[in-house]
């Protein structure tokens, strides 16, 4: 078993683990994948959800299979949302090589690696102003991963509560060393963005087209069930270009299941064609474009394989010391 305390300590988001994100989604498209629907439990008395993931990239030597748990009221326990671990499986032989007992942090790490390689494809190059729709752990591993891709000199946040949108402030001006300005409104927070990264477990949208604009991009990554949604109807229709993970999966689970016309899913491409070359991306600075991502397996598996074989190799270059 690999702890979370060593995987915190060596795995970081960064530029090669958006690299490991960013094949993930060209795998998909270019080889051989089994990835499964997710299989997900609700614990509704608590707020709670369990999603189990897993991919099997044909010529990989293993895979992940990953259980994810978000229980939303445990902020007000004093415990993070996100929990869950990862198993990392035998592709050959099906015996387990590690559990990677991360409580949730690879799956944090990915979703944010993911966001950046949908901003690097779909924001405008000059992208200097992000807003953040949310105040938890994910919000902040978000703005992170786009001052990684975009020269990004400040950032709007919006959050329910007042008092973590003034926290987040502290926290994200000191790691990042660039303003941020808690908003009253979501609304307010597109309005003055070139990037919007929305990151809630919302099941009403939260952002409207009235506070849409020419050259916006938004990362929508908060709706993964069917009883979620961050987008409204009209979000969807005004975009010039629709991005997705899967589109089964949008279809199924995130924003696109809100689309009211066909136009919308007919058109959606998903974010591996555009990072293989097979689609393209963002092609003027005037488009609205719209990436929903809901998470997927591939992802998982990436990021296990990367974390395994990343300390697998420390381990051994300190026996060789």
């Amino acid at each position: 078993m690999i702890a979370r305390t060593d995987i915190v300590e060596k795995v970081k988001l960064n530029e090669v683990v958006i690299a490991v994100i960013e094949q993930a989604f060209n795998d998909l498209v270019q080889k051989k994948v089994s990835m499964p629907p997710i299989m997900r439990i609700d614990v509704p008395e608590n707020n709670g959800e369990v999603d189990i993931k897993s991919a099997y990239i044909e010529g990989d030597d293993s895979f992940a299979i990953k259980i994810s748990s978000g229980f939303f009221d445990n902020p007000k326990l004093g415990m993070p949302s996100a929990n869950g671990m990862m198993l990392l499986l035998s592709a050959e032989t099906g015996i387990p090589k590690a559990v990677l007992a991360d409580n949730g942090y690879l799956t944090d790490i990915r979703t944010a690696a993911a966001g950046a390689v949908a901003a690097k494809y779909l924001t405008k190059r000059d992208s200097k102003v992000a807003g953040i729709i949310g105040t938890g752990a994910q919000a902040r591993l978000q703005l992170q991963a786009l001052t990684l891709v975009r020269d990004i000199e400040k950032a709007y946040v919006y959050g329910r509560s007042p008092d973590k949108a003034q926290q987040y402030k502290r926290e994200m001006e000191e790691q990042l060393g660039i303003p941020v300005e808690p908003v009253s409104e979501a609304a307010e927070a597109v309005r003055n963005s070139d990037v919007v990264v929305t990151t809630t477990p919302a099941t009403k949208p939260i952002v409207e087209a009235a506070s849409l604009h020419k050259g916006v991009h938004i990362t929508a990554m908060g709706s993964d069930a069917e009883h979620k949604q961050e987008l409204s109807a009209d979000v969807l229709e005004a975009a010039d270009l629709f991005v997705c993970d899967v589109k089964d999966q949008s279809t199924r689970l995130g924003e696109l299941r809100a689309a009211t016309s066909e136009r919308v899913e007919r058109d959606a491409i998903e974010l591996g064609e555009i990072t293989t070359g097979k689609e393209r991306g963002r092609t003027k600075d005037d488009q609205i474009t719209i990436c929903d991502l809901t998470g997927i397996g591939v992802q998982d598996t990436a990021i296990a394989r990367y974390t395994y074989h990343y300390l697998f190799k420390e381990l051994e270059n300190q026996k060789v010391d």
